[in-house]
């Protein structure tokens, strides 16, 4: 199993939102390296769900419900959407702030590559996201 984490603006989609909906299709990737993460997503895989711009904060854990395939919002190109399903939020929220001050996720590419919206984590790294947020 491997782990993940997404990043969406709450005003396009929210954690509430899938929370509402259960699962949803995760589209309008348009950056190759995330576009290579979600083609390497497998089902059953646990997903953070991360609130960029305003909020800034790990809302709850997903999990990767169907695999790759092709993203039918994209005009050309070989891009690709997953589908995500809801599971639990987190009993609180773990900031962005937080996140950085803490030297095991020092080096997450939430930190080191801040615009990507799908990236990978490692085991312990998702660990310790879990453990701040209790």
């Amino acid at each position: 199993m491997q782990h993940w984490l997404v990043k969406q603006e709450p005003s396009a989609y929210s954690w509430a939102q899938l929370v509402k909906d259960r699962v949803t299709a995760w589209t309008g990737v348009r950056n190759f390296q995330a576009r290579n993460f979600l083609k390497a997503m497998r089902k059953g895989d646990r997903v953070l769900f991360y609130h960029s711009v305003s909020d800034k904060q790990v809302m709850g854990i997903a999990r990767v419900a169907r695999e790759h395939y092709p993203d039918s919002t994209a005009k050309e190109g070989d891009w690709a959407a997953v589908d995500i399903e809801a599971q639990q939020p987190l009993k609180n929220p773990v900031t962005l702030e937080s996140i950085k001050k803490d030297l095991v996720l020092k080096n997450i590419p939430l930190i080191r590559q801040s615009r990507l919206s799908v990236m990978p984590l490692g085991v312990e790294e998702f660990a310790r996201i879990l453990e701040l947020s209790e």
